[in-house]
């Protein structure tokens, strides 16, 4: 059997690299995703390799080194803080000349979050300040990858495209299901089937060990980056692709035994992204798909950032090394079967999702009226939560970088993020986005009707989180069931994870803003 199945690999693969030399030597350029794609592959499956094999003498090769940098870290640390304070001051003095004084606001912001966070820790005098720093240092790093340059800016718009194209086939089954007219019903029978679509497609990946793979690799540059534990880099990068109730799984059996600063991290990370999932239904309202993905990419390295920040470490953790943790075992025996749990596991996460628009929205119009009742008494009769919430947040919106004139709309675009869902967000977003590329007027009866192509990017990154209200049952329920002997923990530090979740959210919009 062992002889077969490495027979049947060799001529898999020999097969496969025919087809890429065939497609590159006929149109090179047409091929080059498929040529990048291959190489990644190659490279990562050598280091896989030779660090399973290899892995004592590769350490036992650098460890002189390691050694070397730990005896010269005190003064080295300094000298590396200097010179990357140095760098800022005058990338920002240049930058600021060159784009104008919303840089230099959005960066003021960043450092405004840190201090309120700082200022309101747990405990403040016990903060860890690598993860901080070296977190923001990785938004900073994507953010200028991604954004500034060309490369970075054409794969991330690239992978924009190719998600957008992908999501519309789930078109196919809905028109099967729901007839022509389906977009009639544009929330119902348009953006609800490609969360099931999405999910079945995770759930694939997953049987093949895809994602465990991906996961683990994002979860490793972050411990070594950021000197993080295993528990929290791996649940940190998860996040990035699973929902906040799944990513936990990943290290199950290692959660009865995390330290409350750990526990802090991993609600944190379910608070400050979005999950796979849900991504494709915020696109189908319009919202750019390559903004969501940068956000949700950049937003994993802020959430252990602002956790360790809020919620320093204070005890020793028990699980250390990166070997030790185990990769989850597949519930499906083969890839039909996944794609059918994936499609069955998204029932009962498009009816949540339907159920809570529903009756949030139903609130909402309700909550309107009873205000705009209220109002009308002191003859302010346009009086609404969203212009509550919008005073509340300007001054957070406008500290991002967005426009003064903006910041009023951003502001109500987060309290409705907030104390209701990011789809209810988004949703208002796209109106935005809508009205912004239709044209006509800007002001109507002296309200705004849309925004600025800056503030609509800002809002996008900032409201890239579950970081609400409705969620905080959400974590406290689904990880209570997973570790019923951390209910206490869970319960007295949700509400700081999901301040946490959001200001993350806020950094990464500054980031944003600022490069």
């Amino acid at each position: 059997k062992t002889k077969l199945a490495d027979m049947y690999i060799l001529v898999s693969v020999t097969a496969y690299l025919a087809v890429v030399i065939a497609a590159c030597s006929l149109n090179f350029q047409r091929a080059l995703p498929l040529f990048i794609i291959t190489v990644l592959a190659m490279f990562f499956i050598c280091w896989d390799f030779l660090i399973a094999k290899y892995e004592d003498r590769i350490a036992a090769f650098f460890s002189p080194g390691e050694r070397y940098l730990e005896k010269q870290w005190f003064w080295l640390k300094w000298v590396l803080c200097a010179a990357l304070i140095i760098t800022i001051i005058c990338w920002l003095i240049f930058d600021t000349a060159k784009q104008g004084s919303h840089q230099l606001i959005s960066f003021g912001g960043l450092v405004m979050y840190v201090l309120l966070m700082f200022i309101f820790s747990k405990y403040p005098t016990r903060v860890a300040w690598r993860p901080v720093f070296s977190g923001i240092g990785m938004q900073f790093i994507l953010g200028l990858l991604i954004l500034r340059t060309k490369v970075g800016f054409d794969v991330f718009n690239w992978l924009g495209i190719q998600i957008q194209a992908f999501l519309e086939y789930s078109d196919t089954g809905a028109k099967f299901v729901f007839g022509e007219k389906y977009t009639d019903h544009f929330f119902a029978f348009k953006v609800l089937p490609i969360v099931v679509f999405f999910s079945t497609v995770m759930s694939m990946l997953y049987h093949v060990g895809f994602m465990q793979w991906l996961i683990g690799k994002v979860g490793w540059i972050m411990q070594i980056f950021m000197g993080t534990t295993p528990v929290e880099s791996l649940v940190a990068a998860g996040n990035i692709f699973v929902g906040q109730t799944e990513s936990p799984l990943l290290v199950r059996p290692y959660l009865p035994y995390i330290t409350k600063s750990e526990l802090h991290a991993v609600m944190t990370a379910g608070f400050s992204t979005i999950a796979g999932s849900v991504l494709g239904a915020y696109v189908s309202f319009g919202v750019s798909a390559s903004h969501l993905l940068t956000a949700s990419v950049m937003s994993a390295p802020a959430s252990l950032a602002t956790s360790k920040l809020f919620w320093p470490e204070t005890e020793k953790p028990t699980v250390t090394l990166g070997s030790s943790l185990q990769k989850p075992k597949r519930e499906s025996k083969n890839l039909l079967e996944a794609a059918s749990q994936g499609a069955s596991t998204s029932i009962l996460l498009v009816a949540n999702i339907a159920v809570n628009l529903i009756s949030f929205l139903a609130l909402l119009a309700f909550l309107d009226s009873a205000l705009s009742w209220l109002g009308n008494l002191f003859d302010y009769p346009q009086l609404n939560f969203e212009n509550i919430c919008a005073y509340v947040f300007m001054p957070f919106s406008f500290m991002m970088g967005v426009d003064w004139e903006d910041s009023f709309i951003v502001g109500g675009l987060l309290g409705y993020k907030t104390f209701f869902n990011e789809f209810v967000a988004y949703e208002r977003l796209s109106e935005l986005i809508h009205s912004r590329e239709k044209g006509g007027s800007l002001y109507i009866n002296g309200v705004k009707q849309y925004m600025t192509v800056r503030s609509e990017v800002i809002a996008t990154y900032a409201l890239c989180g579950f970081a609400n209200f409705s969620s905080l049952g959400l974590v406290i329920g689904g990880l209570t069931s997973v570790t019923p002997s951390k209910k206490k923990e869970i319960a007295g530090g949700a509400f700081r994870a999901m301040i946490a979740g959001t200001v993350a959210c806020f950094m990464t919009a500054c980031v944003a803003g600022t490069v």
